[in-house]
């Protein structure tokens, strides 16, 4: 199942958190569900050189709070903030209530799949190679600290007749584990054989917890069996009590076959 599933609706409510942070009755969910795939697809094209990662939607006390993760806030932002008021505009006229939006940046873009899927779809449009294009970024993200990395292209490539499907692994990518912290995207290649979709999987470490705390491992321990000490057992002996340790029961104590008085036996 692990290779089926979609790994970031599995691992919700373990290691995952959602996008779409709301509550709403069986009347209004079905419309603001609408409305925020309506928003993120507006901010997907809105902001398609800002190498945005994902947005997270949030809707507290009729007010509405947008966080974009971006690894270029300068160009979300613009020049003294006239970007962003536009967009906090044409989205209070979308959402119709009050929107504050926050820009949080993206510090490490080689390791965020979503940045590294439309990477890619950049790289098959401009018709670079695939497998070049592939490589490429999977060296970035072990350089920079993922543990593992997954990428699979399907389509035309390099404009082939017959479309099929090719995949490169790097590390470990346990998509079972659900303490596992497995980043997941998916981006599509407009090119001029037609649509190459590809997907990107990388694996970060494991997670105790929605909050993404790392896991620390404990030092093993020590597994050779122990001798069952009784009570008295390293008490000093006076003379003349017990024997040395192994000595047969019975055995004669040191000096016991001496003859007595200087007598010698025939």
């Amino acid at each position: 199942m692990g290779q089926k599933i979609h790994p970031t609706g599995f691992r919700l409510a373990v290691s995952r958190n959602w996008a779409s942070r709301w509550y709403a009755n069986n009347n209004n969910f079905a419309a603001m569900l609408q409305e925020d795939i309506g928003v993120r697809e507006y901010l997907k094209k809105k902001l398609k050189n800002a190498s945005v990662g994902r947005v997270v939607i949030e809707r507290p006390a009729k007010n509405a709070r947008i966080t974009i993760y971006s690894s270029r806030p300068g160009v979300v932002i613009g020049k003294k903030g006239e970007d962003i008021e536009q967009l906090k505009t044409e989205l209070q006229r979308r959402m119709g209530v009050p929107v504050h939006v926050n820009i949080e940046e993206i510090r490490k873009p080689e390791t965020d799949a979503q940045l590294i899927a439309d990477s890619i779809t950049q790289q098959l449009e401009r018709r670079i190679m695939f497998r070049r294009a592939m490589k490429r970024a999977m060296q970035n993200a072990m350089r920079l600290g993922a543990q593992g990395i997954k990428i699979m292209s399907a389509g035309r490539l390099n404009g082939i007749e017959i479309a099929r499907t090719e995949w490169y692994r790097e590390g470990r990518v346990p998509l079972h584990t659900l303490r596992a912290d497995i980043d997941y995207a998916t981006s599509e290649a407009k090119t001029t054989y037609g649509i190459i979709g590809v997907k990107v999987w990388v694996y970060k470490g494991d997670t105790l917890g929605r909050n993404d705390a790392p896991v620390v491992e404990e030092a093993a321990e020590d597994k050779r069996p122990r001798r069952n000490a009784r009570p008295g057992d390293r008490r000093p002996r006076r003379d003349g009590e017990g024997g040395a340790p192994g000595a047969r029961r019975g055995a004669p104590r040191r000096g016991a076959g001496k003859p007595e008085d200087g007598k010698t036996g025939e």
